[in-house]
């Protein structure tokens, strides 16, 4: 069986290599002769070495010119040639046992996907808590980030992916259409909790500006998947990436 490891990256030159590393590492402790892997990393319009970081770890290469997370994750998932797909950001890895419980998942033939709940490395604390804080609700309510999300690849194909509507909380419009998929096949979608995937601490070491940007955008961006769940594909506003700037404007 062959795992397609999915990599969107903007301007990720300063942590690409080592999550691959990380990867790697972990898929040769884990994975035994059952399983192989691909790395496609996504470079999302990069200015940096992104794209040539990536192609000397040996992994494939796809770009997508405009920037926005939907996009990248699925132009990065068009080449894929395995059975599963697995999107990690291009600052976060696994350990080892989340693998490890990934890998056991996708041999028991019970489930569609996963996602994991996260811890942050490095950072102020604060912002550690932060990036943690829902952590209890992935675990409770089944949904999780975009930087660690599992599925089938016959799934993603049915489900057409991630909407390009969405610029932000595509990954929650994605988990709540993946189940639906799995509870008409039967199957399930879970969070693993007990090795959360490991994320870059450096998000949020912001000026007050920045903060404030912060809080806008987030409100902005539950206002419109609100309007893309209840109004699918209907209204996306033109100005939509420059009014999500923390996820647009380079900082983040």
């Amino acid at each position: 069986m062959l795992l397609s490891v999915i990599i969107p990256a903007f301007n990720e030159e300063k942590y690409l290599k080592h999550t691959i590393e990380r990867i790697e590492q972990a898929l040769q402790e884990h994975a035994g002769a059952a399983i192989s892997w691909e790395f496609i990393v996504c470079d999302n319009n990069s200015s940096d070495k992104t794209s040539e970081i990536a192609s000397q770890m040996g992994a494939k290469v796809a770009f997508e010119p405009i920037n926005q997370i939907s996009r990248a994750r699925n132009t990065g998932a068009a080449p894929a040639e395995g059975d599963w797909l697995l999107f990690i950001d291009a600052d976060s890895y696994p350990p080892p046992e989340l693998i490890r419980e990934t890998l056991a998942l996708i041999h028991s033939g019970e489930f569609i996907g996963c996602g994991a709940t996260v811890r942050a490395e490095g950072g102020t604390l604060w912002n550690r808590l932060r990036i943690e804080r829902l952590n209890p609700f992935m675990k409770w309510f089944g949904w999780c980030g975009g930087l660690y999300i599992l599925c089938e690849k016959t799934a993603f194909q049915a489900i057409k992916g991630f909407s390009p509507a969405l610029y932000a909380y595509e990954e929650i419009d994605f988990v709540i259409r993946l189940r639906r998929l799995a509870r008409k096949k039967k199957l399930k979608f879970t969070v693993l909790h007990q090795h959360p995937v490991v994320t870059s601490g450096r998000k949020g070491n912001y000026s007050a500006g920045q903060w404030v940007t912060l809080v806008i955008s987030n409100v902005l961006a539950l206002l419109f998947f609100m309007l893309h769940y209840f109004f699918p594909e209907k209204w996306v506003p033109k100005s939509l990436p420059k009014a999500l700037g923390y996820w647009y404007n380079g900082q983040r």
